[in-house]
């Protein structure tokens, strides 16, 4: 062993310092991700830092036999590859909720096996139990309430919301009924109490996150990694590991700050989003159009608006990632560009089904940094646009956030494409989006829609284009 030799308190010293540099490479990672700009660098930082800590971990002291730890390095590691090179973008946000709920299983696994081997060896004490029963209650809610998440971004099960009458008062007595049992366990070291708390959690997590409508599930998911992390950091409490509290702390105060950033931008309340309160006062009934049609328009159509427009906005959403058509988007802007028609890119803050979903598709495509806006940043210039283009978007354009009180969107900031002198939506069909309603603008007068799938109806603009 390296630390053979050495006196148990240089040891932690030495492992301590190593420790806080993986931290600071955590940090920097972090702060590399909060822009598209450096996000590539902020990534490399975080696996630096990984790295760092799993080797460090590895030469500890107490670790005596390597052999699960590489069955787990290898499997995991295999697993994780596969997964990496076959998964689409489309499926990342219910990728990530899966992961989120196997980080919260593990935290209950780890407090179940600490507390026994903690038992047999005479060291429980009240400080212990009370670290055991946050970690465990912890990772039960963000386990169940991620394999809700992961179920409803994967259409398995309803987007629209679970409403009964008085859920908010057994959420209320589910959560008092789990402390209870929580600090019973801690004062009488009751295994069956820890094990009630527990299914009481993993109950919870259901309740939590079902009530939740499809429009609200990228909050959600941020909410759900804050989870994770703290799960995290009170399992590194349980294990006496610094790099794992500040890890997790680091993963759960981060996602609490962009799901509380997120709430602002769609109106919402961060309690409610805590409590599970939002995105289901109203069911996703679809918004009443009066009887009104919907324009429809040929590829040909479009493209001679564009040609003739000095200013486009495209608006991105999830269709555009359904049909991998971002890199046919950004020849699109090629070939508007090079007849000097203006051209910008609209991101709403919970585009798509993840924060960032549709930045990082962007990205993906190279598209410049300076061509992309958020919608505070865009908003105001939608009034004096020629033609905005929105490409698989729905919730996130539909002016019933502003104007239908019955609507589960309403109160809810959108992109005011509905201001411009033309809308061209393309769109497979008339289905509803995520959150289950209708749009109210396909039904404006300046709006006609593409019917297609996004790459072809795209490529067939360009042709019409570069022939025009």
């Amino acid at each position: 062993m390296l630390t053979s030799g050495l006196s148990p308190e240089l040891i932690k010293d030495i492992f301590a310092a190593v420790y806080l540099v993986a931290t600071l490479f955590f940090i920097l990672g972090l702060k590399g991700l909060s822009s598209p700009k450096t996000a590539l660098k902020g990534n490399t930082y975080a696996m630096l830092g990984m790295l760092i800590a799993v080797v460090t971990t590895l030469f500890y002291p107490t670790v005596k036999s390597y052999y699960w730890i590489l069955a787990g390095l290898i499997l995991g590691g295999t697993i994780g590859t596969v997964i990496a090179l076959r998964i689409q973008m489309t499926a990342m946000p219910q990728l990530v909720a899966a992961l989120h709920s196997f980080v919260g299983l593990s935290a209950v696994f780890v407090a179940i096996g600490t507390y026994f081997s903690h038992k047999q060896a005479g060291e429980l004490n009240s400080t212990l139990m009370v670290e055991l029963a946050a970690g465990s209650f912890i990772g039960a809610i963000t386990f169940t309430g991620s394999v809700i998440a992961f179920g409803k971004l994967q259409e398995l099960l309803s987007s629209n919301p679970l409403i009964f009458k008085g859920q908010h008062y057994l959420n209320l007595l589910l959560g008092l009924v789990m402390f209870g049992f929580g600090a019973h366990f801690a004062m009488t070291d009751s295994f069956v109490s820890f094990m009630v708390m527990t299914g009481i959690a993993l109950l919870l997590g259901f309740t939590l996150v079902l009530p939740i409508g499809g429009a609200d599930m990228p909050v959600v998911v941020s909410m759900l990694n804050s989870y994770s992390g703290w799960a995290a950091c009170a399992t590194g409490f349980t294990l006496k590991n610094n790099l794992l509290i500040t890890t997790g702390a680091l993963v759960g105060s981060s996602g609490a700050i962009l799901s509380y950033i997120m709430c602002k931008a769609m109106n919402r309340s961060i309690i409610s989003v805590i409590l599970g309160g939002f995105g289901g006062e109203t069911a996703a009934a679809s918004t009443a159009v009066g009887g009104k049609t919907v324009k429809s328009a040929a590829v040909e159509d479009a493209a001679f608006m564009l040609e003739n427009s000095k200013k486009c906005i495209i608006v991105p959403g999830y269709g555009m990632a359904v049909a991998q058509a971002q890199h046919v988007i950004k020849e699109l802007m090629l070939v508007l560009q090079e007849k000097e028609i203006e051209v910008k890119f609209a991101i709403h803050p919970v585009a798509g089904r993840m924060p960032g979903h549709m930045n990082v598709l962007l990205a993906e495509s190279d598209i410049p940094y300076d061509c992309v806006f958020e919608m505070d940043e865009i908003n105001s210039e939608f009034s004096n646009t020629d033609v905005v283009l929105i490409v698989g978007a729905n919730d996130v354009v539909n002016p019933a956030a502003k104007t239908d009180k019955s609507s589960p969107l309403y109160g809810m900031p959108i992109l005011d494409c509905y201001k411009a002198r033309q809308v061209y939506v393309i769109k497979r069909s008339m289905r509803a989006g995520y959150a289950g309603v209708d749009n109210a603008l396909f039904y404006y007068d300046n709006c006609a829609l593409v019917f297609g799938d996004a790459k072809a109806v795209t490529e067939g603009m360009i042709k019409a284009l570069k022939e025009g």
